[in-house]
């Protein structure tokens, strides 16, 4: 699936070819595991904002695993969210809900950094989902 949008990103050099990243993808899903742990222990802890904030930076370095992987970085986590989908979504690895829990993601974390809003559900629902977007992520960068 090739989106006009994503082309701009390429353009704009939002998304770079950059094959050396490769060799950080494996950093970038420990990153992601540990973001992941943070959030499912302030889950635990009844912390919903930060469960939240968390919960989005363990997907996102879950994305940008994804995309080290194929030899790209970003400067836009906009642009990130449109190479999931460019990438991983035509060819069947991510489902287009994974990526939509991204963009939803993006969003209750900035509700939540800069207008103080949150709440339970959100939160668990976020860290439901960031945890199946770090396995799929590790799937790929060992090859299952």
């Amino acid at each position: 699936m090739k989106l006009p949008e994503f082309d701009d990103c390429l353009k704009k050099g939002k998304i770079v070819r950059f094959p050396a990243v490769k060799k950080l993808a494996v950093k970038e899903l420990s990153v992601a595991q540990e973001d992941l742990t943070t959030c499912q222990q302030s889950l635990k802890h009844k912390n919903f904002k930060w469960a939240t904030v968390q919960a989005y930076y363990a997907m996102f370095h879950a994305a940008r695993t994804l995309l080290y992987h194929k030899g790209y970085r970003e400067k836009s986590h906009y642009c990130l969210i449109l190479a999931m989908k460019s990438f991983y979504v035509s060819e069947g690895v991510l489902e287009m809900r994974l990526v939509e829990s991204l963009q939803m993601a993006k969003s209750l974390r900035e509700g939540a950094d800069y207008e103080n809003t949150f709440d339970k559900d959100s939160a668990e629902s976020m860290v439901e989902q960031a945890a199946e977007f770090v396995k799929i992520a590790g799937e790929v960068l060992l090859g299952k």
